[in-house]
């Protein structure tokens, strides 16, 4: 489902990249376009590719853990998250662990992706260097 953000990325990227120098300098010395296309074009789209990659494991894990609250995720016994916090919410005023762990998981999980996914950005970002 979220294959057309990859590919505008994808193609975002190789447009920009197919002006700069060094690109059309390859070009001139008659690189061939496997070659360009292994050893320049693909090294300077993979580091995005594997950001938004990491921003998107959150994403996806909020989706699962919310179609499984509302019953289209696993089904009991599997363990899920989801279902652990639907299970839970009848007795939250008296047992409030029950919801609040299984939240506190997909926060943290959540925000750990979020977080690698940003470190790797500052990174892999060439124009983030100093």
């Amino acid at each position: 489902v979220l294959w057309p953000v990859y590919a505008r990325l994808v193609r975002g990227q190789v447009l920009v990249l197919r002006e700069r120098e060094f690109i059309q300098a390859a070009q001139i010395v008659g690189v061939h376009n496997r070659r360009l296309l292994l050893r320049h074009l693909l090294p300077n789209v993979l580091a995005p590719l594997l950001v938004q990659a990491t921003f998107d494991m959150g994403a996806t894990i909020l989706i699962v853990a919310g179609l499984s609250f509302i019953g289209f995720g696993a089904q009991p016994p599997t363990p899920e998250w989801g279902v652990m916090i639907s299970d839970g919410r009848n007795y939250i005023t008296t047992q409030w662990w029950l919801t609040g762990v299984p939240a506190a998981g997909i926060l943290l999980l959540v925000a750990a992706f979020n977080l690698v996914g940003d470190g790797l950005r500052d990174i892999l970002d060439p124009r983030l260097r100093r």
